[in-house]
């Protein structure tokens, strides 16, 4: 082998053959390499849902990316978190995945239209957030989102939302918000992708026939979270005999009529088909109209008869009210002069989530409006999760209650919200049992019967159902004649209070449990531990951090150079 060396050495092509042997390892590197991720959480590691969305792609994914510009640190981060994620993408995917990062500031190619007027436009909404720059503190506004091209599809992702309402927060609870942005960003890249690449969508069946919003108060609903990813069509239970198999999703948003035994059978019967079923229901009659023209309204029950359902299947919606201190904001009158302030309104609470299941991890604040709490009684083999709960300082008040808009013009007495995580979302999951087992009258079976169906008294494998006791949670509001996005409340617009929660987000990741199956939730269950360096150690070891840091590299050269020295000396001195 040396003496190879030595002729390539002597011979006067040596320079060609050095470089063709750069070039030629340098292409073999390309194709073949690996990486080692020694990180704990393995968060340069993706996972095998997402991998294999990537090598089934069949065309380019582009990916625009609006994090350009000059950030504070914790953005500029956030930025580097999000080409590095795609960096892997891209390795997996090679040129089937391009992106870029692009300015908001930016004019739209071809347009003279920039790209912030048109995510605007499209409901993504910028961060105020304020930096500190030689001008001094001032407003910078951040638009945290992406957009996924895929053939004719085009998907929004949005990178980093707020976890509540106070944007003066501190610096350690900003650094968690953005660390679990980096945390989530797998999965919503790869969650956005698999949708745009999907061609048969799975179909929803948005129930009607009991009172059910078909109104603009469903746009949002609709035409931004359901039609965009899912085949919905509507369903009339009280007209027609069966729900059909072909939808994999029965959905109820607030119905406001009295259900009977056959529709209850239709809904229970394709529960025992495998159907899956999301239901956001108010068990009582309390609405803002009302409180808009007397100032006052009375919650009582509406009589929708699914206490029973539910009560089988493992979860109860009582019959009462939510009251919590952690709330959204109405203007009052307070001093009847016509000058309105904004109060905390108590009857619209601000769920937390406690990150124990993929549905809610990572969930910002969610907004509900006149909301039951939920209980779970004994259901057989069946497994629930809380997926909402109230604060540590929140009541249930008895109904029927009368609800007066006098109420909040006097600070509310905190001793009597003491109750702590009153669950309002649960997630039902396992084999369910019928509601007409050993009941069901010969009608009902000659029903079914006649529609081609069989009457099952058990599910024959495991199932999923999520109730939720509020129906204004997935609804949108109006605001000068134009739908607002859900989780917006219509009366702080505009204002200082103006707020988007994550009713969208929670509604989306309910979804995406049922019935996506991509199996991404491998990649959603990831958790980045936040390492943040203690302040006092900091200050304290600054300088003697700095001194290490400058002068090791320095003696490291120095003792280098002198072991060099004494080697060299004691190899070629002459005895």
């Amino acid at each position: 082998m040396k003496e190879i060396i030595n002729k390539i050495w002597k011979s006067k092509f040596w320079l060609v053959i050095t470089i063709i042997t750069l070039v030629a390892t340098n292409w073999l590197a390309s194709l073949y390499h690996t990486r080692i991720d020694l990180t704990n959480e393995k968060r340069f590691t993706l996972s095998t849902p997402t991998k294999k969305i990537l090598k089934k792609l069949d065309d380019v994914v582009q990916v625009d990316v609006f994090l350009k510009g000059d950030f504070p640190s914790g953005f500029k981060k956030l930025t580097n978190s999000t080409a590095e994620i795609l960096q892997e993408f891209k390795e997996i995917a090679g040129n089937k995945l391009q992106y870029r990062f692009i300015s908001p500031d930016e004019n739209v190619e071809g347009t003279a239209v920039k790209w912030s007027d048109s995510l605007v436009s499209a409901g993504l909404y910028p961060i105020n957030i304020k930096s500190q720059l030689k001008a001094g503190e001032q407003q910078q506004l951040v638009y945290p989102v992406a957009l996924v091209y895929y053939k004719k599809n085009v998907l929004p992702v949005v990178l980093f939302e707020q976890k509540g309402m106070d944007v003066k927060k501190s610096y350690a609870d900003a650094m968690k918000d953005l660390n679990s942005a980096e945390a989530m960003m797998e999965y919503r890249f790869a969650d956005a992708i698999f949708k745009a690449s999907q061609t048969n969508k799975p179909m929803i069946a948005y129930a009607t026939g009991h009172g059910e919003p078909e109104d603009v108060r469903v746009y949002d609903l609709a035409e931004n979270v359901l039609r965009q990813d899912y085949n919905l069509q509507q369903f009339n239970l009280a007209r027609l005999p069966l729900i059909p198999d072909t939808f994999k999703l029965l959905m109820l948003v607030k119905p406001t009529e009295k259900f009977t035994d056959e529709e209850k059978l239709k809904i229970d019967q394709f529960v025992m088909r495998g159907g899956k079923v999301l239901m956001f229901i108010d068990r009582l009659n309390a609405e803002m109209d009302s409180l808009r023209i007397k100032n006052e309204v009375i919650a009582y029950d509406r009589g929708l008869e699914l206490n029973d359902l539910l009560f089988k299947y493992g979860a109860r919606v009582n019959p009462d009210l939510v009251m919590d201190l952690q709330c959204d904001f109405l203007p009052f009158d307070v001093n009847g002069n016509g000058q309105f302030e904004f109060l905390h309104w108590n009857y619209f609470p601000l769920f937390e989530s406690q990150s124990n299941h993929i549905i809610n991890k990572n969930l910002g604040l969610v907004s509900g409006r006149f909301v039951n709490s939920i209980d779970t009684v004994e259901a057989e083999g069946i497994r629930k999760t809380f997926l909402l709960s109230s604060s540590a300082n929140s009541r249930t008040i008895a109904t029927p209650a009368l609800i007066s808009g006098t109420e909040n013009v006097n600070e509310p007495e905190s001793e009597k919200f003491k109750k702590a995580n009153i669950p309002v979302a649960v997630l039902l999951e396992g084999k369910f049992t019928s509601l007409f087992k050993n009941r069901a009258s010969q009608a009902m079976l000659d029903s079914l019967q006649k529609f081609g169906a069989i009457y099952m008294q058990e599910s024959m494998v495991d199932n999923k159902i999520i109730v939720v006791a509020d129906g204004d949670m997935v609804l949108n509001s109006v605001s000068k004649n134009e739908p607002l996005p859900m989780g917006v409340n219509p009366l702080t617009v505009g204002s200082q209070y103006q707020y988007q929660f994550a009713n969208k987000d929670f509604l989306q990741n309910c979804l995406d449990y049922l019935l996506n199956s991509s199996g991404l939730s491998e990649a959603k269950a990831k958790d980045y531990t936040l390492r943040l360096l203690d302040g006092k150690k900091v200050t304290s070891q600054k300088g003697t951090w700095q001194f290490i840091n400058i002068a090791t590299p320095v003696l490291i050269i120095l003792l280098f150079a002198l072991l060099y020295q004494f080697i060299r000396r004691r190899k070629y001195t002459v005895n």
